[in-house]
């Protein structure tokens, strides 16, 4: 287990800390509509194609949704009305964090500063942010970078307005995809992977485990490690 204390303890918020719940928000849009067999794909496929979204230059995310709602809706031969793409993007500021998160976070927060670097748009984080019940140093977002991870850009921003270098910071998710194998890549030697349920465990990256934010304070060396199980 990982016993490095960093400079600052950086994270994912959507998916990590926050409950970021697209897939509640699909089933809210087009639940009644569909067959549960079209629903199910219907969210498999609008999570793929946010991620193919973002690979590309940089947008608003609401465009984001917006395209991603659509290409689904596409496949899965189901209508597209852009005010149900709207409807699902409106729901994000609304959504508060895992259970784990506020006790999580108040263990470490006095201790370590904390950032968060996100997916995300200044007029959509703050809200989120709000209900995390723990201070932040600084809240980095994609709009504000001018990329989406899992695009580099965003960590190298991170580290120019934090001062520091891959070697001082513990990087914290729920994602390989967006997150890990970028922080990988950039040799970020201490991560850790909250495991959500979100992706398989990999562990060619080289991470802690832990299965809530909880476990935190021991991945960093401020309590006991806790075993998990």
């Amino acid at each position: 287990m990982t016993r490095f204390r960093p400079k600052y303890i950086t994270f994912d918020c959507y998916g990590t800390l926050t409950n970021f719940d697209m897939a509640g928000a699909a089933r809210r849009v087009y639940g009644a509509e569909l067959s549960p067999a079209v629903m199910t794909q219907l969210i498999k496929d609008f999570s793929a194609y946010r991620l193919d979204e973002v690979l590309g230059a940089w947008k608003p995310y609401s465009e984001v949704v917006h395209n991603s709602v659509e290409r689904a809706c596409k496949r899965n031969h189901v209508t597209f009305r852009p005010g149900d793409a709207q409807r699902i993007y409106s729901e994000i500021p609304t959504w508060g964090p895992h259970p784990d998160v506020p006790a999580g976070l108040a263990r470490i927060a006095k201790e370590i500063p904390l950032v968060i670097l996100s997916n995300s748009m200044k007029s959509l984080i703050m809200s989120n942010v709000e209900k995390l019940g723990a201070p932040f140093h600084m809240i980095i977002t994609a709009e504000e970078t001018g990329a989406y991870k899992p695009h580099m850009k965003g960590f190298e921003y991170m580290f120019d307005k934090l001062g520091c270098g891959p070697e001082d910071i513990t990087h914290v998710s729920s994602s390989f995809r967006y997150d890990l194998m970028t922080a990988y890549d950039l040799g970020i030697k201490s991560k850790v992977w909250v495991n959500r349920g979100h992706e398989p465990a990999n562990p060619y990256y080289e991470y802690t485990e832990i299965k809530d934010i909880g476990g935190l304070a021991g991945a960093v060396g401020l309590e006991p490690v806790r075993e998990f199980a």
